[in-house]
């Protein structure tokens, strides 16, 4: 339940991991994800088969206008993928995602930090080398290989929750009311690796915006989410930043599922999460600016 009387058990219960040290990931063009201000990631799916149909850009030329209309309108990275982590969508060889993902970003990366989502280490290597900064890792499968990349090429890694070789193997999400211990016994030793391997700059995502096989009645996804999202400020003790990708529940918000990403913007913002993965990069720049304005004193 979300009530201010919720809201205040959670504060006074978890008190001590507001004030956690977080490190701040600083990026090029100045970009930095950290505390200062919650930071806004574009998302331009190069698949047709994703889901939020007003992400999609079918053809190089409106990928590059697509990302470049979302810069304009505040995000500060576009994040690139060329396979949809539906359960329905085809399956995208790694060759096929490099010619669709390479001239996107050397086209956009002279003009904002560009984040590639994979899970294969050849496009991510292909990526990294032709400019983007940001590894979007959503796989386990040669995790080692592709976080030593990531230190090869000075780049920040988003390393997402999950425990199945890559996001299209469907695997079952721990469904508790409290979701942040498993996620610290996920993360924790994921984090110390990363580090081992030279990776310097690292945020953690809890993995909402992925389909598990224990959570598909869309009610109790989203509540689940919510859940997640109003604890994120609880993954403070790992010291890195938070993304989340905020959820579009089409059930909930039926013909208006394009509001639903400001409303879940809120409770992130409440909750302390650095980053947020979204689709509605001008709706949610006005929903940050609003809570920026009412905060000031």
């Amino acid at each position: 339940m979300i009530s201010l009387s919720e809201l205040a058990r959670l504060h006074d219960e978890h008190r001590s991991e507001l004030t956690h040290p977080v490190a701040t990931v600083d990026l090029p063009h100045g970009v930095r994800i950290g505390d200062e201000q919650v930071t806004v990631m574009g998302t331009v799916n190069l698949s047709k088969d994703s889901t939020y149909r007003e992400s999609i850009a079918p053809t190089t030329a409106s990928a590059i206008r697509l990302g470049r209309v979302q810069i304009a309108q505040g995000a500060a990275i576009v994040d690139l993928g060329a396979e949809s982590s539906a359960t329905h969508a085809a399956r995208v060889s790694p060759q096929a995602q490099q010619d669709a993902l390479i001239p996107v970003v050397e086209a956009l990366a002279a003009e904002a930090v560009v984040s590639v989502e994979t899970y294969h280490p050849s496009v991510v290597e292909a990526c990294l080398a032709a400019g983007a900064r940001v590894l979007n890792m959503t796989g386990r499968d040669h995790e080692e290989e592709m976080l030593t990349l990531a230190a090869e090429y000075d780049a920040a890694v988003v390393l997402c929750y999950g425990e199945a070789a890559n996001v299209r193997e469907t695997s079952e999400i721990p469904l508790t009311d409290d979701p942040v211990q498993a996620l610290l016994e996920h993360f924790g030793p994921r984090l110390e690796r990363a580090r081992e391997l030279g990776v310097e700059r690292v945020v953690i995502d809890p993995g909402m915006g992925f389909q598990y096989r224990n959570l598909t009645d869309p009610h109790v996804r989203v509540r689940h989410q919510a859940n997640v999202l109003l604890n994120s400020f609880r993954l403070r003790p790992l010291a890195v930043p938070v993304c989340t990708v905020l959820p579009h529940s089409l059930d909930v918000f039926e013909a208006e599922f394009r509001k639903a990403e400001g409303f879940f913007a809120v409770l992130a913002s409440l909750a302390g999460v650095q980053l947020l993965r979204v689709h509605e990069v001008a709706h949610i720049r006005a929903v940050l600016h609003a809570l920026a304005v009412l905060n000031q004193r």
